[in-house]
């Protein structure tokens, strides 16, 4: 088939808008697999404390957020194949590495290795998709490629339990090369070299982009407040795992709580945009940082949950389920529903305040909030983790089940911080809406 975008027949796409496809949803396997697993790792496996985690994990995620528009300018220059393969080749290499080799240092430099590969993936794919749509099917285009990344991103965490429990958590990591090494096949033998009909930004385009974005008080405001949002959002990474393994035991599958979010966000997006179309960005954004607090505090209630109803609950006479896990999947379901009217309205915002010819530049910054909240929001966590959920290795030995219990009698204290960020977040949210609303009317 020919590879220039179909203006017609608008479900019609070339053949390597569907090969981008398919290498994205064996990428978003690959990395939620290992997204969701990464702290577990890197205390069970590796051996870093709660603390030390925290760091090193907030470091890799920010680091994630932050390089892609610098990468996608070298992406432009060695084009898509070249760089997809790339990509993909340094992704199986270090996540194959991080299965064979556990310490520290091996474990951070081949953690680089996953960081630079992923960072190429964001510009590459969706440069893809860009690249083979038009105006006529790109809308469609995008909705397809938002659903790969979801159904990637649900499977992945889907398999990952069985192989966590069964085989042993570095296992996780061989899965994860795997789908990698499958997706480098696919660019190797499959993909075609797309024609860059228009001239690359450079990375001094980049660098201008950036500080531009630096310096335009209203979107580094709203990006720090967003963050607020995103801080307890990447709590389902951070924080959720271990809390939820050390207070239900090894046979939790917290991977399939976080798989309640994309179910929420794939569910509901569309709708929740569609009710929202009519109002403004920033009132969108509103309702969700509304939303946020309630979340925390619904995962903060599994133990107020169990004194009232007991450890065991039944679901429609159908399953046991504890308070614990039910609260969580109501907290998270409640994230996935902020994130409805949040993200693609922040995007658009963004977007608005981009100077004419330049909007795909300044969207590239537009995840700068993740990359501000994976710090904050990582490092947090690991000392929350240490003081009210610590790692039972490092509890004495020889103690009671009673004196066990003792050390995390007050483990969900963990979410009350969240409680509050999400708060103060939204209280930033509506104080900036009066500011921008009062500086349009006196334009006006």
């Amino acid at each position: 088939m020919d590879s220039s975008p179909q203006s017609k027949m608008t479900w019609i796409f070339p053949r390597e808008f569907w090969m981008a496809n398919v290498m994205e949803l064996c990428e978003r396997a690959a990395y939620y697999g290992f997204f969701i697993v990464l702290t577990l790792f890197l205390t069970d496996i590796v051996g870093f404390s709660d603390k030390e985690t925290g760091v090193v994990a907030g470091i890799f995620f920010a680091g994630l957020y932050f390089l892609p528009p610098f990468v996608g300018a070298i992406a432009d220059k060695i084009g898509f194949k070249n760089g997809l393969i790339l990509a993909f080749g340094l992704l199986t290499i270090g996540y194959f590495f991080l299965g064979v080799f556990t310490s520290k240092l091996a474990v951070i430099f081949f953690l680089t290795v996953v960081l630079i590969g992923g960072s190429f993936i964001k510009p590459l794919i969706t440069g893809t998709v860009a690249k083979t749509t038009d105006e006529a099917n790109r809308a469609r285009g995008y909705s397809l490629f938002y659903w790969v990344v979801n159904i990637g991103a649900f499977s992945g965490k889907t398999f990952v339990p069985y192989i966590r429990q069964g085989l042993g958590l570095a296992y996780v990591n061989f899965f994860s090369a795997g789908m990698a090494f499958l997706a480098l096949l696919f660019a190797v033998f499959f993909f075609k070299q797309i024609d860059r009909r228009e001239e690359g930004k450079s990375i001094s385009d980049v660098w201008r982009a950036m500080i531009n974005i630096f310096t335009t008080p209203r979107l580094i405001i709203l990006t720090v407040i967003v963050s607020g949002f995103w801080i307890i959002q990447h709590q389902l990474y951070a924080s959720m795992p271990k809390y939820v393994i050390r207070m239900l035991g090894e046979a939790a599958k917290p991977e399939w709580l976080a798989n309640v979010n994309p179910l929420v966000v794939v569910i509901f997006v569309v709708g929740i945009t569609q009710i929202m179309k009519k109002h403004r960005a920033v009132n969108s954004m509103l309702v969700g940082m509304v939303l946020m607090p309630f979340s925390a505090l619904a995962m903060s209630a599994g133990p107020l949950l169990e004194s009232f109803a007991g450890s065991d609950i039944s679901i429609l006479g159908a399953f046991i389920m504890h308070p614990l896990t039910i609260m969580m999947i109501i907290g998270i379901a409640i994230q996935g529903l902020a994130e409805c009217f949040i993200s693609p309205r922040f995007l658009e915002y963004f977007s608005l305040q981009a100077p004419k010819g330049e909007e795909g530049l300044y969207l590239g910054f537009s995840h700068l909030h993740s990359f501000l909240s994976a710090l904050v929001g990582f490092i947090m966590s690991g000392f929350l983790l240490d003081y009210y959920v610590p790692d039972p290795k490092t509890l004495p030995a020889g103690i009671s089940a009673a004196q066990k219990a003792a050390y995390y009698e007050h483990a969900h204290y963990i979410w009350y911080y969240f409680v509050v960020i999400g708060l103060v977040a939204a209280v930033a949210l509506f104080i900036f809406k009066i500011v921008i609303d009062r500086q349009a009317e006196r334009s006006a």
